[in-house]
Order: structure tokens, then C-alpha cells, then sequence
């Protein structure tokens, strides 16, 4: 690998691979813990026991943040309000996308979208209100 190749992130980087096609899922262990990859022993239990289960179609915003100043990755996408949804067993933070921030607020329902930050081009958990 040169140092103009980006590092990979096990298990997450294949994660919003299948996100970005429409399979998002999350882990879930014999005794119905979820947690999200990369995952190999369920957090909460210690189980070994872990099946890929279909991500819930849409979730619940349960907190909000607006960043108007935003570290150098990201300079291009402020303002933008990031948000923790509820998908069923597994929480997700990711950046609100296609409403003005001004509107975001906690109870607002939210679908998966893998989009692109503005500054850096990468992949980024986008919820997209629906």
C-alpha cells in the first residue's frame, strides 16, 4: 500500500458498501443484541453467536448537533447537523441530509443514505429525512 492509497477499515468499509446498494444491515447476536460492524463478539452479552440481520428501512432521531465551525475535513459542508437515530437494536450517528439545519429536530424520521462529505469526497452515513 503507498501513502496515496486510502487505508482501509475492515468491517465498516464493507458495511456502507452494502449500505450504498441498498442492504444495510446490523449484527445480532443468539440472544437479540444489536451492534453494528466490524464485530466479532457481542458487546453486550459476549456472544459469538452473530448473524447479519436487515437494517430497519428507517429510524427515529433521538439527539441533534448543528456544527457551524467545523474542523479543516469537513469546512466545506458547515453548517450540517449531525444526529443519532434509533434503527430498531442499533443506533447510528450520521449527517442529516436534504433539509435545512434549522429544521432538524429530535422525533424527525429518517431513511439510511451513503453519501459524500463535500470537503474530503469520502463516503459518510447521510439520514435523509422521509
Amino acid at each position: 500500500m503507498s501513502d496515496s492509497d486510502p487505508v482501509a477499515d475492515a468491517g465498516f468499509d464493507e458495511w456502507l458498501a452494502a449500505a450504498a446498494e441498498g442492504d444495510a444491515y446490523y449484527l445480532e447476536c443468539a440472544n437479540g443484541h444489536g451492534s453494528l460492524p466490524p464485530r466479532r463478539v457481542c458487546p453486550d452479552c459476549g456472544s459469538t453467536d452473530i448473524a447479519e440481520v436487515e437494517l430497519p428501512e428507517t429510524g427515529e432521531i433521538r439527539t441533534v448537533t448543528v456544527t457551524h465551525v467545523p474542523t479543516p475535513a469537513f469546512e466545506d459542508d458547515a453548517p450540517y447537523a449531525t444526529a443519532v437515530v434509533d434503527f430498531g437494536p442499533v443506533r447510528l450517528t450520521g449527517q442529516v441530509v436534504g433539509i435545512d439545519v434549522e429544521d432538524v429536530e429530535t422525533g424527525l424520521t429518517v431513511a439510511l443514505e451513503i453519501t459524500t462529505a463535500e470537503t474530503t469526497g469520502d463516503r459518510v452515513i447521510g439520514l435523509r429525512p422521509v
